[in-house]
């Protein structure tokens, strides 16, 4: 698939086929979540992969996943994290969600190119994932997403999340773009 392409048709899957994903296309979106650049290449990223479903529906029980309980059928969850001390700061911006966000964007449009879906997470309970999943305190978890192969058809909750927050809609070119002055 062109790349275009996969920006067009990516969208957030909040339901998923009763299928795992293979370890070829595991690996293949996490290499390209690795290849991505950061704060002078200092790759503040890590990965956390739970394939364990048992464990993804206790972290989906235990309020790990806050209000997504619909991620205890997803038949992956990964949780990145990212080091604030190996990345740096400019602008009161802290560069380590940058460069996690960055390096999550190319799992996430990879796995679209794969056939695969996702859905960036950024609520959750980091107290209750960094206990059940041993992270470093030093580390801060930036986002999740499922990984799977999309159900057939969408369900209850993700009509209402398209509706409610009108999750299709894009601003207008025009809108978000200033030549030379604001």
């Amino acid at each position: 698939m062109e790349l275009s392409e996969v920006i067009q048709i990516r969208k957030s899957v909040r339901r998923f086929a009763d299928r795992g994903v293979e370890r070829e296309k595991l690996d293949h979106v996490l290499d390209a979540a690795r290849l991505a650049p950061s704060w002078k290449n200092w790759q503040c990223w890590s990965y956390i992969v739970i394939d364990d479903r048992k464990l993804i529906r206790d972290l989906a029980s235990s309020g790990g996943f806050v209000r997504n309980l619909w991620l205890r059928d997803a038949p992956v969850v990964i949780v990145s994290c990212g080091d604030p001390k190996a990345s740096g700061d400019r602008y009161d911006i802290p560069y380590y969600a940058v460069d996690v966000a960055i390096s999550m964007e190319h799992l996430v449009l990879a796995a679209t190119d794969l056939g695969l879906g996702t859905c960036w997470v950024g609520i959750f309970d980091e107290p209750i994932l960094k206990a059940a999943l041993d992270i470093p305190d030093t580390l801060k978890i930036v986002a999740l997403t499922p990984l799977g192969y999309p159900a057939d058809k969408a369900g209850f909750y993700e009509k209402s999340v398209k509706t409610v927050l009108g999750s299709q809609k894009r601003r207008q070119l025009a809108e978000i773009t200033h030549f030379n002055k604001w």
